[in-house]
């Protein structure tokens, strides 16, 4: 068997997310990313073959540089996979770059560090049609107060306050690497936030930009996130942000 890694690049927004969902009989299959993959790897195939990804983007997310990987037969080693997958998506998957990679490379456990950015619209009138997919308009917020605040949750913390009901992930610790923002140079309402870290609990990104804009509303002083850290209670963190405006940039290896 050959090992293939996949780089890959969509827009979440008519998907249920990454992660192939158990249906009980009867139920409507909703569509995601893992299996549209899944069923065009059948059809080249004619075997199911199972994908996996670096981690579980949510319903709405979007993707710059997902990463997965599957095994395949020795024969399919030369296949192009970037063509061959690409002719069976949809046009809003797409397999950006692909290399055949050692057995013990796996998506999820061999990462060490992922990068996500989170785009927020600050201005409450309007937001252009073209951006209203992929952005959370938040209206105006003071960016000098989120970032004294983003420096609270730099490190390694306990992230109980962040994350939704749901999480399977034994362990709440987590090491966020870096949060800054970036105003987005070809319209001054777009701001940009980025956040580093070596894993990101369910839903946990969407809450940290959600308590970050509560802190730029003046809803909360910057230092009071730490109080948040300390509760370990989801109640006080603020609200989580639409999914829309979340995308995974980058997944980064040894």
């Amino acid at each position: 068997m050959t090992r293939i890694k996949l780089t890959l690049a969509y827009i979440g927004t008519k998907y249920f997310g990454w992660q192939t969902q158990a249906v009980r009989e009867g139920q409507k299959i909703q569509p995601t990313i893992q299996k549209h993959l899944e069923d065009a790897l059948y059809a080249i195939t004619g075997k199911r073959i199972n994908v996996h990804g670096s981690g579980r983007t949510d319903a709405g997310v979007h993707a710059e540089g997902q990463v997965a990987h599957f095994d395949i037969m020795n024969e399919k080693r030369e296949v192009d996979w970037q063509l061959a997958l690409n002719a069976l998506l949809p046009l809003d998957i797409r397999v950006i770059d692909y290399e055949v990679v050692e057995k013990n490379f796996h998506a999820r456990f061999s990462a060490i560090k992922k990068q996500y950015v989170y785009r927020l619209w600050l201005c409450k009138r309007y937001t252009p049609p073209q951006l209203y997919p992929y952005v959370w308009s938040c209206g105006a917020v003071d960016l000098c107060l989120m970032n004294e605040a983003a420096q609270y949750l730099v490190g390694k913390h306990n992230f109980m306050s962040l994350v939704n009901q749901g999480s399977t992930a034994l362990s709440v610790t987590r090491t966020i690497h870096a949060i800054y923002s970036s105003i987005y140079q070809e319209n001054l309402y777009e701001c940009r936030w980025f956040f580093e870290a070596d894993g990101f609990l369910k839903q946990m990104v969407r809450n940290l930009i959600g308590l970050l804009v509560f802190v730029g509303k003046g809803k909360l002083e910057p230092k009071q996130v730490l109080d948040i850290l300390e509760k370990k209670d989801r109640r006080y963190a603020g609200v989580t942000a639409p999914a829309k405006g979340l995308t995974l940039k980058s997944v980064f290896y040894m």
